[in-house]
């Protein structure tokens, strides 16, 4: 086949830079947005944080009924762009075949070296991590007057501990592995070991299976406890008729009566079975909302949480000193940073007003929450929003992702008002997340002794008009960690 070369005209889609930035910074959670913003102050000359101004008019309380603002008012939120001396042949955009880092690639590499080459940075958060199950042990341990050898032994024991508190290792596969690097090592001495590390807090930690968990936070109660040596027996020998709920052989194996057994029951119940969550693995997140809603009267306003962010704008003195005809490196590089500085406030801007717009659209659909609950929310999908505002469907699930919603109700993530519908008698919709709130309650509100099955369930719902089927009850139950109705069932 002969090689030849042909010019053909076409039409495609392409995104350019300020596209790529204004998706980007519209995906970000608060936290990451704040980290983008100091990210950018370091790297560019020509951004500073505005001096503390009266608050514009986008910073006020926005009226549900009130018509939308105007762009330029809804500029005003986070950022002003203020160079009006800068000169006027800084093209606003660039060529959509360019991409973000080819122009700005040095910019980049500036930013994570810090100049010095010094590599402490300031803005890093240097957090102390939280304890977690593994810390406070091996704390208790060092507090403990342990041998070297014992020591050795009791910390090869810590680490087999899991998060819930229990050995993942026998003693016996523990006892093979020390006794490559301790000589003469019995497993009577590791049993020992185990058995002092079972006295450290939480109560139970280092057990090898529930029942012995049981046993160990029982044998740790004062002796004249009501019901403890009974309870000891049950958990001894017991264990598997009180998860069958065999109150005869409980009775018949204990030697009790119906009174004495809820009593051994209730001190059992009040045992923790996996010690190891009392302490918390992980560090405590902290959530913060991105959009307030308030009520004013007999309205729901909305307004963004001016802490997000600070408000940026383009340094008057340095976007002064731009020539037009220079074509030096330095003044190259400062109309980069320039053009640089007018996009990402741009950007910023541009996202404020949609995350506003869009929250003002949730809110307005589902006043109905606001008022009276989780019961009264209505279906809604992403499509809803997205043709009420004009955005894609995809623009709206970048925005509903990771930005919160504080409401009297409590802290939502917009996500949370999304939710399927079922179709109710009267002809009209019921939302999923109203027929969970039902289920909840009518769960909580139900005889311990004779708790309701799932059928029985989606009768008390077809009264209240909603058509909801069986393995629909089962699916949403499932899902809020609600246990069937075997397990629900009290009998002590």
């Amino acid at each position: 086949m002969k090689q030849s070369l042909q010019i053909r005209m076409g039409q495609h889609l392409a995104m350019t830079p300020q596209l790529q930035q204004a998706i980007k910074l519209l995906q970000l959670s608060s936290l990451e947005l704040q980290h983008e913003i100091q990210e950018a102050l370091d790297s560019n000359m020509m951004l500073e944080i505005a001096d503390e101004e009266p608050a514009a008019a986008a910073n006020q309380p926005t009226d549900l009924a009130a018509p939308a603002e105007t762009t330029a008012t809804a500029q005003t939120e986070y950022g002003e762009l203020r160079d009006m001396d800068a000169p006027a042949d800084i093209p606003s955009e660039l060529a959509v075949d360019v991409s973000w880092e080819d122009v700005y690639d040095s910019l980049s590499s500036a930013a994570s070296s810090p100049a010095g080459g010094d590599s402490h940075d300031d803005y890093v958060f240097q957090g102390i991590a939280g304890e977690n199950l593994h810390d406070q042990l091996a704390w208790q341990m060092e507090l403990a007057r342990f041998s070297d050898r014992d020591y050795a032994i009791a910390t090869a024991l810590i680490d087999s501990i899991n998060e819930d508190g229990y050995l993942s290792s026998t003693l016996e596969d523990i006892h093979q592995g020390l006794a490559q690097q301790i000589q003469s090592l019995e497993l009577d001495e590791v049993k020992a070991v185990l058995h002092r590390i079972q006295n450290f807090e939480p109560p139970g930690i280092g057990a090898v299976d529930l029942a012995d968990c049981l046993r160990i936070q029982l044998k740790q109660l004062p002796e004249d406890t009501p019901f403890r040596d009974q309870a000891l027996q049950l958990v001894e020998r017991h264990l598997d008729q009180l998860a069958r709920k065999d109150v005869a052989g409980l009775k018949r194996g204990l030697g009790v009566d119906d009174a004495a057994l809820a009593g051994i029951v209730t001190l059992v119940r009040s045992l923790e079975p996996k010690p190891g969550r009392r302490i918390p693995a992980d560090d405590s997140q902290y959530i913060t909302p991105d959009v307030y809603v308030v009520r004013q009267g007999n309205r729901w306003v909305v307004r963004l949480n001016p802490e997000i962010a600070p408000k940026l704008r383009v340094n008057p003195l340095y976007s002064g000193m731009v020539k037009r005809a220079d074509t030096s490196t330095d003044n190259a590089t400062m109309r980069h940073h320039l053009q640089e500085a007018r996009w990402f406030i741009k950007s910023l801007q541009s996202r404020n007003e949609t995350l506003l717009k869009v929250a003002r659209s949730i809110i307005d659909r589902q006043q109905a929450f606001l008022d009276e609950g989780a019961m009264a929310m209505k279906p809604m999908v992403l499509r809803d929003i997205a043709e009420e505002v004009g955005m894609h469907e995809s623009t709206i699930s970048r925005v509903t992702t990771q930005k919160y919603l504080h409401t009297p109700n409590g802290i939502f993530e917009f996500k949370y008002f999304f939710s399927s519908h079922v179709s109710t008698q009267g002809g009209g919709e019921c939302s999923a997340t109203a027929i969970k709130a039902f289920l909840k309650q009518i769960v909580e509100q139900e005889d311990a002794r004779k708790p309701l099955s799932d059928e029985a369930i989606a009768k008390q719902l077809q009264a209240r008009g909603i058509n909801v089927a069986r393995r629909t009850i089962a699916k949403y139950r499932e899902a809020m960690a609600i246990p069937p109705s075997s397990e629900r069932k009290q009998i002590f």
